[in-house]
């Protein structure tokens, strides 16, 4: 389903009935991520997952889609489904909007799964990152594109997954060059929010792989100290739905139950 916000389209599906819970993808993915989970979460939950800007079937908004752009367009996205409390599940930059939809709207949430993401903002060398990052995305972006989605993935696990990992390429493809630069601007100035994991009322989980390139498992460690969000720790990389799919799913399940 299209929904007009701000001159451009957003993408959503809503699928099931009962309790609303909200899916965000990550970084050149789009909610084809949660086609193997969707199915399952819908027998009990209404599900939402949308396309977050300039991904997937979701257009672009200027030339740095912030964090609190993409958390507008989701508010826009439950505000005409008249959906006033869910539940967020966000993968990687999916779980920095929903904490940035968290520290608008604290009282729309009932629960907060940060799956393979981070509280924090993006160090001074993960800034430098980002830009090498554009620079690279500008000179050839499919060339980054192939190496980004692939370094996503535990070592071990490049070969196992070989065909999903194809997918998922082939799928952020189709992502625009100015989407996959404004999605980085935004995130590399994106403000801390580990204040929301000790302040806030919902419940939360935080979802970490032990071995994820893209994350440092014990800084994850670190941001649960001494709050009240669940750790579940996974063995495998920044892929958990696909990675560790089960043990993902009996979570989710558990978490989005026990609210």
């Amino acid at each position: 389903m299209i929904l007009q916000h701000k001159g451009i389209n957003i993408f959503y599906t809503d699928q099931g009935k009962g309790s609303a819970v909200v899916l965000l993808h990550g970084f050149l993915e789009n909610i084809s991520m949660w086609d193997e989970l969707t199915p399952i979460l819908s027998k009990k939950n209404r599900v939402i997952c949308i396309d977050l800007l300039g991904h997937g079937k979701t257009d672009c908004l200027g030339y740095v889609h912030t964090m609190e752009l993409m958390a507008e367009a989701v508010t826009a996205v439950l505000k005409h489904l008249k959906i006033r409390r869910s539940t967020f599940i966000g993968h990687s930059m999916g779980g920095y909007v929903a904490l940035a939809f968290a520290e608008e709207n604290p009282d729309a949430l009932k629960g907060l799964c940060l799956m393979n993401s981070t509280a924090s903002a993006d160090t001074p060398e993960k800034q430098q990152n980002r830009d090498r990052a554009i620079l690279a995305v500008k000179q050839n972006h499919k060339s980054f594109i192939r190496m980004a989605i692939v370094n996503l993935f535990r070592p071990k696990n490049r070969t196992l997954y070989a065909d999903k990992i194809k997918k998922i390429r082939k799928d952020a493809q189709e992502t625009p060059l100015q989407g996959i630069v404004a999605a980085l601007e935004g995130m590399k100035i994106r403000n801390d929010r580990e204040a929301l994991l000790h302040f806030t009322p919902f419940k939360k989980m935080l979802v970490a792989g032990k071995k994820d390139p893209v994350l440092h498992y014990d800084t994850l460690v670190e941001q649960t100290q001494n709050t009240e969000v669940k750790l579940v720790t996974l063995p495998d990389g920044h892929m958990s739905h696909i990675e560790n799919k089960d043990e993902l799913l009996l979570n989710l399940t558990h978490f989005i139950e026990k609210i």
